[in-house]
């Protein structure tokens, strides 16, 4: 299992580029906060959702687990390298179960290439499956009206993200896109903060049907 992991992490990150990458720097106040903050969690069946902001300004976000283990860890404009580089602290350092991943939205918008992207992901994916983590949640990206114009960008980025899914074990593709979509094919309107990027309640109870079912068993 460890070389089928290892052979598609190689693969991808061999178009991955870092040639856009951001100084992880920026986000060093933000993410002091997560210092020492396992001790805060009980020990059992821990899940951590991390990511950008669609994971950090996640409205009401342990209403909708109840009966999970659930610690949110997301910074707000974060990128794949940038989860990578803060990894021990903003997931290691829990022991999770579980691990639910939204990134990709901002790398694309900032002008990344969807390999590159899922090169990052697959190494961060890697990293934590041999730390122990039993299953991995790969968010979609999501749609949004202020960046509606890179839709075809993010659909060929989720589509290489529910691929990776399916080539190494334990992970999984939550698919929140399709979701946010009306039938027609045109994006629901009304699930969107005033900034048309960043989702209200609707549009998180429109997620939680589509995560709810990879959940691992309660605590």
């Amino acid at each position: 299992m460890k070389r089928i992991i290892i052979f598609s992490t190689l693969l991808v990150a061999l178009v991955s580029t870092h040639a856009f990458a951001q100084d992880p720097a920026r986000f060093a106040e933000e993410v002091k906060k997560f210092e020492n903050a396992a001790a805060n969690y009980p020990e059992a069946n821990r899940i951590v959702f991390t990511g950008s902001s669609s994971i950090r300004l996640w409205v009401d976000f342990k209403s909708y687990f109840p009966n999970h283990n659930v610690i949110n860890t997301g910074f707000g404009g974060s990128e794949t390298s940038d989860l990578l580089h803060y990894k021990d602290l903003l997931i290691s350092q829990f022991k999770p179960k579980q691990v639910f991943i939204y990134e990709g939205d901002n790398d694309i918008n900032s002008g990344k290439a969807p390999n590159a992207v899922i090169g990052d992901i697959a190494v961060l994916v890697t990293q934590l499956l041999d730390e122990g983590v039993e299953s991995i949640v790969l968010i979609s990206a999501k749609p949004s009206i202020a960046r509606w114009e890179l839709k075809e960008t993010y659909e060929e980025f989720n589509e290489k993200l529910a691929k990776l899914s399916m080539i190494i074990p334990n992970v999984y593709y939550a698919d929140t896109w399709s979701t946010m979509m009306l039938n027609d094919g045109t994006l629901q309107q009304d699930i969107f903060l005033e900034d048309d990027l960043h989702m209200n309640k609707k549009g998180y109870d429109l997620w939680i049907d589509e995560i709810r079912p990879l959940l691992i068993q309660e605590k």
